[in-house]
C-alpha cells in the first residue's frame, strides 16, 4: 500500500480551512414550545432576523440585487461565485460558511428563566461577522421563536471554554480561531484497520443524485471532500484545483463496511422564504469501516467539526468517532 503516502497532499489544504468555535447560552423570556429537533427552528428564525439586520434591499432577491457581492447576508445565504471565477464555475452557490448545532436534547418545553444552549461555527471569512451573528440572534429573542413566537434572552457566548460576550457588558472579547488540525480530537485507540462512525443528527448524503442510506466509505469520502474543496475555495481564498480527488477516491474504495446500523429520520421544516414545508430526513446510527483508513482520518476527523452532506447550516451530517455501533 505505498501509493498511501501520496493522499498526504490534503494535510495543508485542511490547516487552512480555518474555522470558530462558539457556545450560545440562552434563557426562555417566556415559555418556549420547540420541536424535538431544534435545528429547524434556529436556523429559519437566525435566516430571517439576519436578513432584517443586514439586509439593505429587504424585498430583493439575492441574485438579481445590485449589491450581492459586497453584502453580507448575499454572502452568508447565498455565496455567489465570485464573476472572475476559474473553476467550480457549474456551481451556483458554495456551502453556507457557518454550522448550527442544536441541542441534541429532545426536550420540547423550556420553562420562563430556564437556559438552554447551543454551538455555532463558523468557518474562514465568516468569522470576521461573528458580532452581526451575536446582535441577529439577539434580536431573534427579542422577536421570538417556536409555537408562539416566545422570547428568549441571549446571555453570553463561549469559546473554547472561555466568555467572550455577555448581555451585560455587551463588549466582544478576543478570540482565537483554529484550523481543522486544531480540533482534531486526542488520539484515538482504534484497531489499526478499523473505524466506527455514529451518526448523531439526520445526515443527508447523496450519491449519484440520490440520497443514500446504503453508505460505503467512497461515497462518504467524496462527500467530504466536495464540501472541504468548495469551503476551501470560497469561504478560505484556496484553490483546490489540483486536488487528487481521483486518486484519494480510489483509495477510498479499498476500504469496506464491517457493520452497518443506519436506520432513516424523517423530519420537515417549513420555508417561510418558499412558503413550502421541506421533507429533510437523513440517516442516524452507527456504520464500521475495515481497511485502509489512517490515511483518511485527517478528512474524518475534519469531518467531525465541519459535517458532511446537505443541511450543514440547520446541524445535519454530524458524526463522532469510535463508538461501536453496537452501543446504539
Amino acid at each position: 500500500m505505498g501509493d498511501m503516502v501520496e493522499l498526504q497532499w490534503i494535510l495543508g489544504p485542511l490547516q487552512e480551512i480555518k474555522t470558530g468555535s462558539f457556545e450560545f447560552i440562552l434563557k426562555a423570556r417566556d415559555p418556549l414550545v420547540l420541536p424535538a429537533y431544534k435545528g429547524s427552528t434556529l436556523r429559519g428564525g437566525f435566516g430571517y432576523a439576519f436578513k432584517r439586520v443586514v439586509c439593505a434591499l429587504k424585498n430583493q432577491d439575492c441574485p438579481n440585487c445590485l449589491l450581492k457581492e459586497k453584502c453580507i447576508y448575499s454572502y452568508v445565504f447565498e455565496t455567489p461565485p465570485p464573476a472572475d471565477t476559474r473553476i467550480m464555475r457549474k456551481y451556483k452557490a458554495a456551502p453556507h460558511p457557518f454550522i448550527i448545532e442544536p441541542p441534541l436534547e429532545r426536550k420540547r418545553i423550556y420553562k420562563t428563566g430556564e437556559e438552554f444552549q447551543f454551538g455555532l461555527i463558523l468557518i474562514g471569512r465568516a468569522i470576521d461577522y461573528l458580532p452581526y451573528f451575536i446582535y441577529t440572534f439577539e434580536e431573534l429573542g427579542r422577536m421570538g421563536i417556536g409555537k408562539g413566537k416566545s422570547g428568549y434572552d441571549l446571555l453570553s457566548v463561549h469559546s473554547n471554554g472561555h466568555r467572550i460576550y455577555d448581555s451585560q457588558s455587551k463588549t466582544l472579547k478576543p478570540f482565537p480561531n483554529h484550523s481543522s488540525k486544531d480540533l482534531e480530537p486526542p488520539t484515538l485507540n482504534l484497531e489499526p484497520q478499523t473505524l466506527h462512525l455514529s451518526f448523531i443528527t439526520p445526515t443527508r448524503i447523496q450519491y449519484n443524485a440520490h440520497l443514500t442510506l446504503d453508505l460505503e466509505f467512497h461515497i462518504l469520502i467524496r462527500n467530504l471532500l466536495r464540501r472541504f474543496s468548495l469551503l476551501y475555495y470560497f469561504h478560505c481564498g484556496g484553490d483546490p484545483s489540483n486536488w487528487d480527488f481521483k486518486g484519494l477516491i480510489r483509495q477510498a474504495q479499498e476500504v469496506k463496511v464491517k457493520e452497518r446500523k443506519l436506520r432513516w429520520y424523517d423530519w420537515e421544516r417549513y420555508s417561510g422564504r418558499q412558503e413550502t414545508r421541506m421533507k429533510m430526513g437523513g440517516f442516524m446510527g452507527g456504520i464500521t469501516f475495515e481497511g485502509e483508513i489512517g490515511p483518511f482520518m485527517p478528512l474524518i476527523r475534519a469531518g467531525e467539526v465541519l459535517h458532511v452532506g446537505k443541511g450543514t447550516g440547520f446541524g445535519l451530517g454530524k458524526y463522532r468517532i469510535g463508538e461501536d455501533v453496537s452501543d446504539l
